[in-house]
């Protein structure tokens, strides 16, 4: 599945209403470990298809987002199924951490 980029105006249709798991990613230009994060998910989200959809929410332009999930560093993984906040994990995570990472929900 497509790597989508969140923002408040598509939050409820890609996020909340997801009829499978999705995993925001919430980063920013300038941060070097999120550029690091960016492949990663790029290629986890091309393992898995249509089980998982991934969501970019850039902090700078997303500010609202950010302030309400609580992101108080980058890169931030946040995991929501069905609508509803499942876990969060913060730094460069390796494709087997986000492999565990959807399994532990």
């Amino acid at each position: 599945m497509d790597i989508v980029t969140i923002t408040n105006d598509n939050f409820e249709d890609e996020v909340l209403a997801s009829k499978v798991p999705v995993i925001l990613d919430f980063w920013a230009d300038w941060c070097m470990p999120c550029k690091m994060q960016s492949p990663i998910l790029d290629a986890f989200a091309e393992e898995m298809g249509d089980k998982v959809k991934v969501g970019k929410v850039n902090v700078d332009e997303e500010a609202a987002l950010a302030l309400k999930y609580q992101i108080m560093s980058i890169p931030t993984l946040i995991l929501m199924d069905k609508g509803v906040f499942v876990k969060r994990v913060s730094g460069v995570q390796q494709a087997e951490e986000l492999k565990k990472f959807m399994q532990e929900s």
